[in-house]
């Protein structure tokens, strides 16, 4: 059974996927799930605790040649895992994966992308892992 007292930090602006994973994630005793639906919120969350993992949303913002992905958080999360010396395996959650959203995702030692639409199992398999083991 992993360790219950695991922190994840899970990002996602969709109240009802949030609160399902989340809900549904404590009840399986797999760590305790923080929710925060957006990156304020969760750069509020990183102010008061330090988390093992996290699952994030990442959409692209903008249009036409002017699009990107927002990855500011996931910079955050791994300057402030860095600064504590510890591992932090982050997962994430997109509707699309481009070659140039992959790339990006390999500089920051991404290895686990969920694509949207998918079943909530999928998420709770990935916080499972990273309870278990600290990778994704």
């Amino acid at each position: 059974m992993p360790d219950a007292t695991k922190h994840i930090l899970l990002v996602e602006p969709e109240p009802m996927l949030r609160r399902t994973v989340a809900m549904t994630a404590r009840s399986l005793n797999l760590g305790q799930v923080h929710e925060a639906a957006t990156s304020a919120a969760a750069l509020r969350l990183l102010s008061v605790r330090t988390f093992q993992g996290a699952v994030i949303a990442v959409d692209c913002v903008g249009s036409g040649k002017d699009s990107r992905y927002d990855l500011g958080l996931i910079d955050r999360l791994r300057a402030d895992a860095a600064a504590n010396k510890q591992g932090l395996s982050i997962a994430i959650m997109t509707e699309t994966a481009t070659p140039e959203l992959l790339s990006d995702l390999r500089e920051r030692r991404i290895t686990r992308v969920i694509l949207k639409p998918f079943r909530a199992r999928v998420v709770l398999d990935t916080i499972e892992t990273m309870c278990r083991s600290g990778k994704t």
